[in-house]
């Protein structure tokens, strides 16, 4: 593979070791994508990482809510809120980026869900959809218009991050083998990768990428 052979970035979205087995909100085989991932990397201008980073009592987890269970869903400031195990709680090990993480081609990490009353699923929003992590201006200082995502998970960080980047008017391309989703409810992840490849997306294997 030849370096930097892609003007875009690739955006690596939540690969930590809560969502990897063994984690609190484990996707299954979720580091199985690690591998790909890794090769993937240095083919890229710029490479950016993102990391669930919430403190113990946030909106999110099961556990702050009497008598709720993780699944379950809320109405929380006039929005649905599925409620998850605790998960990524700031500086612990299972908010950490897993060890098999090439961590050297990471150029950015951009930490979100930190506000308690306000989850955060997009890389570039939180789920106010108005608040935004700085990551959109990043791409926009560096000039850089297309971009590659891939991690955990497809049906929710992923395709949050993808659709808010549609949105911003970036081409998008989302690389089907270096994900993983949480399949929930059932059929979620199909459901997801339509609606993006409807809104133009690409869909792509990691193979495919030196066929462009």
């Amino acid at each position: 593979m030849t370096n930097k052979k892609y003007n875009g970035a690739l955006v690596v979205i939540d690969v930590q070791n809560d969502f990897c087995p063994g984690g609190s909100l484990a996707v299954a085989e979720g580091d199985a994508i690690i591998p790909v991932i890794n090769r993937l990397m240095p083919l890229f201008l710029r490479v950016a990482a993102t990391q669930d980073w919430h403190p113990a009592d946030h909106v999110s987890f099961a556990s702050v809510h009497k008598g709720k269970k993780p699944q379950d869903v809320i109405m929380h400031r006039d929005k649905e809120q599925v409620l998850w195990p605790d998960h990524c709680i700031q500086a612990t090990h299972g908010a950490a980026l897993h060890p098999d993480l090439d961590r050297r081609f990471i150029n950015l990490i951009i930490h979100k869900g930190m506000d308690p009353l306000l989850d955060s699923y997009s890389a570039f929003f939180e789920n106010d959809k108005q608040t935004q992590t700085g990551l959109h201006g990043y791409f926009q200082v560096l000039g850089i218009s297309r971009l590659y995502f891939c991690g955990l998970a497809t049906d929710y960080c992923v395709f949050a991050s993808a659709r808010d980047a549609l949105r911003l008017g970036f081409e998008v391309a989302v690389i089907e083998d270096a994900c993983r989703g949480v399949d929930f409810p059932p059929g979620n992840v199909d459901k997801c990768l339509a609606e993006l490849r409807e809104g133009g997306a690409l869909l792509l294997q990691s193979g495919d990428l030196d066929h462009e």
